[in-house]
């Protein structure tokens, strides 16, 4: 299998670091975002990534240049910013297989890649998690209080697909696919979710994220 990485953004919600250096070479735990994804793909059998780039790229390429990753590494790099769908299209076109994985390039997780496989046009999604404390109450009384949580039945995009490589002919020259050919293939039924409970899964997009995740990346990614 092979997978693309969307790594083009700015993260200007990580400024000031994101202003000297792209977000995924943050580093969680003296190992950047980027390396740590790598390691994840390369676990569940992906021996070829393509990254879309476009935020100082040169940055990146150094970067990877000099660490022995044991995958093979392309680029796409977009001169200006084509959004999700955009970037897809264009390095998909250096794919030859029937389909591929996508990932965020701010996403750490355990999802299990062997089960998204085996469905075609297929998202992984997981349970929607609260980012605040919850209180259960009883009239004005609170009767308990709980840290996050994670919300039964409610499922959220985890920023991971397995495409079709048929698809990038309805894929935009230029848009997100989130708001572009997600609910088109939605409505005439050909997308599906697989559904992962109790995972781990972070995206990093705060200060929080890092800390947090720096306490758990080791375990979730061995």
């Amino acid at each position: 299998m092979k997978a693309i990485i969307l790594a083009g953004g700015r993260g200007k919600r990580l400024s000031p670091i994101t202003d000297y250096f792209p977000k995924p070479l943050i580093s969680i735990k003296n190992i950047s975002i980027i390396e740590w994804q790598i390691k994840y793909l390369k676990k569940y059998g992906v021996n070829e990534v393509i990254i879309c780039t476009g935020y100082k790229t040169n940055m990146i390429e150094n970067y990877l240049s000099v660490k022995k990753i044991g995958i093979k590494i392309k680029f796409s790099i977009e001169k200006s910013p084509l959004g999700t769908a955009g970037a897809i299209k264009k390095a998909g076109k250096m794919i030859d297989d029937k389909s591929f994985f996508v990932i965020n390039g701010d996403v750490i997780t355990n999802i299990d890649l062997k089960k998204l496989s085996r469905k075609p046009n297929s998202i992984a999604s997981i349970e929607l998690r609260t980012k605040f404390g919850t209180l259960e109450t009883n009239g004005n009384k609170i009767s308990k209080f709980r840290e996050k949580k994670e919300i039964s039945n409610l499922w959220m995009n985890a920023g991971i697909y397995h495409l079709q490589k048929t698809i990038l002919k309805d894929l935009p020259n230029k848009g997100d696919i989130e708001k572009t050919l997600f609910p088109d293939y939605a409505k005439k039924g050909k997308l599906i979710t697989i559904k992962f409970k109790k995972i781990k899964w972070y995206s990093i997009d705060s200060f929080k994220d890092i800390e947090e995740c720096s306490l758990e990346v080791e375990k979730i990614i061995k």
